[in-house]
């Protein structure tokens, strides 16, 4: 795998003359960020050695290259899923990358079903904390000195500094904005109503199939991270409803404006 991520970084640094300072993934519904970013770069997914395929509709498999509020930045334009039939090591692969690359922060969207009864249609959540019940760990096997401790710590998985800005710049920017608890699932089929009600008395305010792997991978490797989830269906008694992929890249694209803002302030307070 240290060899696969260092031809990748090899073959990357052939292509681009920006270091990037911050890495960004793009979930579901959610890669109209791009249209701000100055790009200086593109690379289809498929002509990168090493890289997995996104097969999933609302995501495109590109990796943007450019800066945004002045910063240089590196965005995957579609991110890869364990339900794909991926190993959660091709899962994580771009973060590696990212961070050989030189990022300093990651920033991380996805889109989620919200198990809060406080939570409407479209709002935000940052994540300041998470429960992982995938079946698979993207550390498992022989642990990568190069890149992290056998056993990281995760006691702060969300940094706490860059969650207290988006929540000032949400308040001030009137963004409909939650913090909570981001539970990560296998999928791909959305869960039961009994599993919600499981999912919210664990302690659980969004549920969704990402994120989680490339957050333990990015603190593995000390590489501080933000997380963010849009609401794309309520999954609350008497709000649940059959959700389609269509309703869902609806809902994300609504909410979209605002996590871009919050993105974007964020960055550009770095």
């Amino acid at each position: 795998m240290i060899d696969k991520v260092k031809e990748t970084v090899a073959f990357i640094l052939e292509e681009i003359n920006i270091k990037p300072r911050f890495g960004v993934i793009l979930g579901t519904g959610l890669g109209a960020l791009v249209n701000d970013i100055d790009i200086s770069h593109t690379l289809n997914y498929t002509d990168i050695p090493n890289f997995p395929l996104s097969t999933v509709e609302g995501h495109s498999g590109k990796l943007i290259f450019g800066k945004l509020e002045g910063r240089e930045v590196v965005a995957m334009q579609g991110r890869f899923h364990y339900y794909e039939g991926y190993s959660m090591q091709e899962v994580t692969f771009p973060v590696r990358v990212m961070k050989l690359l030189g990022i300093e922060r990651l920033f991380i969207s996805n889109a989620a079903g919200g198990l809060n009864p406080d939570f409407q249609l479209s709002d935000l959540m940052v994540i300041d904390d998470h429960i992982n019940l995938m079946p698979e760990n993207p550390l498992v096997g022989e642990n990568w000195d190069d890149f992290g401790p056998r056993f990281p710590d995760m006691s702060e998985p969300y940094d706490q500094d860059m969650i207290a800005r988006a929540m000032e710049i949400a308040k001030q920017e009137d963004i409909p904005t939650h913090q909570g608890v981001y539970v990560g699932v296998t999928g791909p089929n959305l869960e039961t109503k009994a599993e919600y009600k499981y999912l919210r008395v664990i302690g659980a305010d969004a549920v969704g199939m990402s994120t989680i792997p490339e957050n333990i991978v990015a603190r593995h490797m000390e590489l501080p991270c933000f997380a963010i989830s849009v609401i794309t269906d309520l999954c609350t008694p008497g709000n649940i409803e059959k959700v389609t992929v269509e309703k869902v890249i609806a809902a994300a694209m609504k909410a979209e404006p605002g996590m871009t803002r919050l993105l974007k302030a964020l960055i550009a307070d770095a």
